[in-house]
């Protein structure tokens, strides 16, 4: 089986050392994304987001339906198109945005995770500079771990954006404005099944919020919030278990 450390968050599976296992090569020849048949197979364990990905998402459906409603009224249906090529079109402008969006977060989580793997990086973006400045005020001075990634014997795994000796912090990068953002439930469960998975079960935890300009915000959950969220949790993971027979 080959291993490679990339893949949708949705399609993100954990070998029991804790090593990434998101894409392996099939039968064919060619390299494809783990599925839960391969899970079973192998052994591996579904990642937090998988897990958490089980819940609606009212407020993103909805965006997505006024994107695709957006496209369908900007793009004309050509003279003899057939009405499925018509639609496909509509589908991919669609997702355009979102898919920009999601290509923008991932490089800005990139430049963060060099800068505090300590790689070259060349000048610092502006909103770098401003997380960690933000971070050190909160938490003071750390030695940051970015990226270390798990798998916990209760049957999850998961990789994280930032921990310190008692802090586990996930970025979040968004567009416009941060200073009033209210983190979403799923984003405290988020944080609260990573410290278990990580083995630190009462450490603290923090969304930071940040955009290119260098606003930055940083929300701390308080103990009950996070006790709460993984109770929350192990629920999903028993569901996500007995559905998939895990």
């Amino acid at each position: 089986m080959l291993i490679k450390e990339y893949a949708s968050e949705s399609t993100h599976w954990y070998q029991k050392d804790g090593s990434p296992c998101y894409q392996i090569i099939g039968k064919n020849g060619k390299l494809r994304n783990v599925t839960v048949r391969d899970g079973r197979e192998f052994g591996l364990v579904p990642s937090v987001t998988t897990i958490i990905g089980q819940l609606a998402k009212p407020a993103l459906d909805r965006w997505k339906s006024e994107q695709l409603l957006l496209a369908a009224l900007t793009l004309p249906r050509y003279d003899n198109e057939a009405e499925s090529d018509w639609l496909e079109r509509v589908m991919a402008d669609s997702r355009s945005t979102g898919k920009e969006a999601a290509e923008r977060g991932t490089k800005m989580h990139g430049v963060l995770e060099n800068f505090y793997r300590r790689k070259e990086i060349g000048i610092l973006p502006f909103y770098v500079i401003e997380v960690d400045r933000t971070i050190t005020a909160h938490f003071g001075q750390q030695q940051w771990a970015a990226e270390a990634s798990f798998a916990h014997p209760q049957g999850f795994g998961g990789k994280i954006d930032l921990n310190g000796s008692n802090v586990v912090i996930d970025f979040k990068s968004k567009v416009g404005d941060v200073n009033k953002i209210k983190p979403y439930f799923e984003q405290i469960m988020q944080l609260a099944a990573y410290r278990v998975g990580l083995g630190m079960p009462d450490a603290r935890c923090a969304n930071v919020y940040f955009n290119e300009t260098g606003d930055v915000t940083l929300v701390e959950h308080t103990p009950d919030q996070l006790d709460d969220a993984f109770s929350c949790f192990q629920c999903l993971l028993q569901f996500y278990k007995i559905k998939n027979n895990l």
